[in-house]
């Protein structure tokens, strides 16, 4: 270890929400051990999620292979060095095999699941108030954030896609609420389209809804962090259980999540300005229908438009007075 430095071993999830919501015990850890350095294992999407944070001495793009060899190659990438501190989100086994003071695995406790952040708290032992979710960015991504946002008029965030159809809200109601919103509460506004590379189909329908000069499509255009810095100018953001939903009230933007088959006890966006929005039926009622939630169905049909927009409306009040 060397002298004055405290290095720290930081296994983050493979999904990009899983590490945002974790994300906050890295700045804990940083506001409590300042010499701290860091290194970050993390999963192909969510590792560009890390390029800004200080302290940092590399990113390990962690991809996983046949018969957990993915283990052996990171152990032998991280073996020679004497750590400080092994945070292991992933509960491996990994920590008995390394040189280190101390470690804090991932193990799943008895009783009723809790909140994804109250999870990742518990596993550094916080009491009180668990860290928030936080996302470093240097001020070179903030300057190209806001030459992306510029322009006059408030900005109403939507990110329609998600990793499974069967949680994907359809997107032509997606049209109808940023349709009723531009010309409502956010009247004179700007939509911003959010998505990767593979969401283009769902991104392409939104594109008509107001006129290009007021659309900040930064779908499949922009990596994570600029999106996330992006997102701090959004009056609000509306989106399905995604990642993005999850950087979106990392930002602080007042966030809508949309809800069907996910745990919103466990997943719901972390914030005061935030809001679940489901259909009537609860998450364990449409379990009971897909058991395995992998049928190849969109459980989000009865939601209504009407829902998403009295929930806009009221959070956009919320925020306003």
């Amino acid at each position: 270890m060397a002298h004055g430095s405290f290095p720290i071993l930081f296994i983050t999830a493979t999904r990009i929400g899983d590490a945002v919501l974790s994300s906050g015990l890295i700045r804990r850890l940083l506001e409590e051990i300042p010499h701290a350095r860091f290194t970050i294992v993390a999963g192909p999407a969510a590792a560009p999620l890390f390029a800004d944070m200080p302290n940092l001495d590399r990113v390990i793009v962690f991809e996983k292979s046949k018969n957990g060899g993915h283990w052996l190659k990171l152990w032998r990438q991280v073996r020679q060095r004497k750590w400080g501190l092994v945070v292991d989100l992933r509960g491996s086994a990994i920590s008995q095999f390394l040189k280190r003071e101390r470690r804090a695995v991932f193990k799943r406790s008895p009783g009723a699941p809790v909140h994804k952040v109250v999870e990742a708290a518990r596993l550094l032992k916080i009491e009180g108030e668990p860290p928030a979710p936080y996302l470093f960015t240097s001020e070179a991504t903030e300057a190209y954030a806001r030459e992306l946002t510029a322009g006059q008029g408030p900005i109403l965030a939507l990110a329609p896609a998600a990793n499974w159809g069967g949680k994907t809200w359809p997107v032509e109601r997606f049209a109808q609420v940023a349709a009723q919103l531009l010309d409502g509460p956010l009247a004179g506004g700007r939509l911003m389209l959010l998505g990767g590379p593979d969401d283009m189909q769902a991104i392409s329908a939104l594109r008509s809804v107001i006129p290009r000069e007021r659309t900040i499509d930064l779908a499949g255009k922009v990596e994570l962090l600029a999106a996330y810095a992006c997102l701090k100018h959004a009056r609000l953001f509306i989106g399905n259980d995604s990642g993005l939903m999850h950087l979106a009230a990392a930002a602080g933007t007042p966030t809508i999540g949309l809800f069907g088959p996910s745990d919103d006890q466990l997943y719901a966006p972390w914030g005061p300005n935030t809001r679940v929005v489901r259909g009537p039926r609860s998450f364990e009622q449409i379990r009971a229908v897909d058991p395995g939630l992998s049928q190849a169905l969109c459980h989000m049909m009865d939601l209504p438009v009407e829902t998403v927009t009295a929930a806009a409306k009221d959070l956009l009040a919320k925020i306003q007075t």
